[in-house]
């Protein structure tokens, strides 16, 4: 559809009034329409048959004046015959009206040796009689009738009625003519239309007013809750409806005050409740700094001489120093979160090539990898790629996405891509290992969650690493999605903008491997601009709503929320 056609169709799409005003016109004019015409066309037939039957009745009447006054002469013979045929026919023509006048014509058989004669004198007559009605008066020799035109004073064509009825006066027979004008019929005809329009008209006129009196009724209240909406979900939780009278639109108004009411005192108390969690998280962290310092700094000291110790106490202080390393290493992270709940994250965006980064996370992993026979291959191109990122955080996403295939991946190789286009860069990180079951791709960036409890952490993670990452990948702007199914393993896909701020639509990579068999189609978990955690298509880039995320109590999985 053209921008012409689409802005000529967005004020029908847009307008709740338009639509019904518009509706209301068409099926009004509709019905107003076939109701007209079939009022009039009523109306003229029964001026019609009221016009013929008044005909047929004068025509016989006039018959019998025929028979009555020219049964009395000799015969075909008499002197008299002539003169008595134009006597009657003068007697049975009409003195001119506001219609016009009809004509009478008297046409005698072919074996009375006498002229017709039509009106008072032979030459005013105008209108010929049908050919087909003096053959089926003259041949049948019964009353008939049928319409026709003429122009008997050059002034036009005018409708006629021409009624004939075959007259025996005994020594004779005669046919009897009449040529009825039906201007009279027309012009009520005509009347009866142009009324039924012009009324017709005003009523589709007053249909469509009232229809829109009703419609703004209706509509304006509608209006004011959906900008009262649009105000409650700008954050102006003080926003209320106006309520006038008591009918059903007033209540919608009072019910819909009430939730807003609702929704504020909720909003109200959950805001508390998460400002005091933040604060609780923070507050902890912090205060939790200054006795780990000191535990640190002892076990330090046990780990140094712990060649002095006996074996179990030697053992000991290396599993109080791992501890003390993965405690450390949840007190950043809860800081980070908290940071990131509180709105307090800074992304210190820079033009860095991506592809020295993402070698030194890899080499970072060589003995882990090594060790678990999962040995990471990269596939960067050969030249830069430039990005507006902040190095320390994709550096940071990096880790957790290669960490946990090099753990997850059972013992397969490790597969790191980098691809870039004019306007995105993107980063997929795939493992052939256990892979992930429908509907925990949803699930593998909440905070501390695991499938399989039971499954030993190789890397030491603290269980929100994906959590940060997505959360970095927002910042950014981009997108953090996951890809995986039971046995082919499982692909995780960042994306960001090559120009800090720039909007993204699409991957240079796509989200399913080609090596994948995709007979369902999974979901992944983008990461949008606005903050919202999406569900994209198997074959589809770009991501879209989905819901909050399950309740990590009730979903199993094969993968924990992040190790870094």
């Amino acid at each position: 559809m053209g921008r012409r056609a689409r802005h000529a169709v967005s004020p029908w799409r847009r307008s709740l009034s338009l639509r019904v005003v518009s509706i209301t016109l068409l099926v009004s004019s509709l019905l107003v329409a076939a109701f007209g015409y079939f009022v009039a066309k009523q109306i003229t037939a029964g001026l019609v048959v009221a016009k013929r039957q008044a005909a047929v009745r004068q025509v016989s009447s006039g018959a019998g004046t025929v028979t009555q006054q020219l049964a009395a002469l000799s015969g075909a013979q008499d002197p008299q015959l002539a003169a008595s045929v134009r006597d009657v026919v003068v007697n049975l023509y009409s003195v001119p009206t506001r219609a016009g006048t009809y004509e009478v014509k008297l046409v005698p058989d072919s074996r009375i040796d006498v002229a017709p004669y039509g009106g008072p004198a032979p030459d005013q007559t105008k209108i010929e009689v049908p050919a087909a009605l003096r053959d089926t008066v003259s041949r049948k020799g019964a009353l008939a009738y049928q319409f026709t035109t003429a122009n008997p004073d050059g002034q036009g064509s005018r409708p006629y009625l021409a009624v004939g009825e075959h007259v025996d006066v005994g020594w004779g027979v005669f046919d009897l003519y009449y040529l009825f004008p039906l201007d009279d019929e027309v012009a009520a005809a005509n009347l009866v239309r142009n009324t039924t329009i012009i009324a017709g008209l005003a009523l589709v006129l007053l249909l469509a007013l009232m229809a829109a009196i009703v419609a703004r009724m209706v509509v304006t209240p509608v209006r004011a809750a959906a900008r009262t909406a649009q105000r409650l979900s700008a954050g102006l939780l003080h926003e209320r409806m106006e309520v006038r009278g008591e009918d059903d639109l007033a209540r919608l108004a009072a019910s819909f005050n009430q939730m807003a009411s609702n929704l504020q005192n909720q909003i109200v108390r959950l805001e508390e409740l998460s400002r005091l969690q933040r604060r609780f998280t923070s507050d902890v962290s912090h205060e939790l700094r200054t006795p780990l310092t000191t535990v640190r700094m002892a076990a330090d000291m046990l780990y140094a001489g712990r060649d002095e110790f006996p074996p179990a106490a030697a053992r000991s202080s290396e599993l109080l120093a791992d501890e003390l390393d993965r405690f450390e290493a949840l007190l950043t992270d809860l800081l980070e979160i908290s940071r990131f709940d509180a709105g307090f994250a800074v992304l210190d965006a820079e033009a860095v090539d991506l592809v020295p980064i993402v070698q030194r996370v890899a080499a970072g992993f060589g003995v882990l990898a090594e060790r678990l026979h999962a040995p990471v291959q990269l596939h960067t191109p050969d030249g830069p790629v430039i990005a507006e990122v902040d190095p320390r955080r994709v550096e940071r996403v990096l880790r957790n996405l290669i960490g946990n295939a090099i753990e997850h991946g059972e013992h397969r190789p490790v597969e790191v891509h980098l691809a870039a286009d004019e306007r995105t860069v993107a980063i997929a990180v795939r493992d052939h290992g256990i892979g992930l079951r429908p509907g925990e791709e949803k699930l593998v960036f909440n905070r501390f969650w695991r499938a399989d409890p039971s499954r030993a952490r190789q890397t030491g993670g603290t269980g929100l690493g994906l959590s940060i990452s997505l959360e970095d990948a927002r910042l950014h702007g981009g997108w953090l999605e996951a890809w995986g199914a039971p046995g082919q393993g499982s692909q995780f896909r960042l994306t960001v903008p090559a120009r800090a701020g720039d909007r993204i639509v699409s991957s240079p990579l796509p989200l399913v491997p080609p090596d994948a068999d995709v007979s369902p189609a999974p979901l992944a978990l983008p990461a949008g601009p606005a903050g919202s955690v999406g569900a994209a298509g198997t074959l589809d880039d770009e991501p879209t709503p989905h819901a909050p995320d399950a309740d990590p109590l009730t979903a199993g999985s094969t993968r924990g929320g992040g190790d870094e």
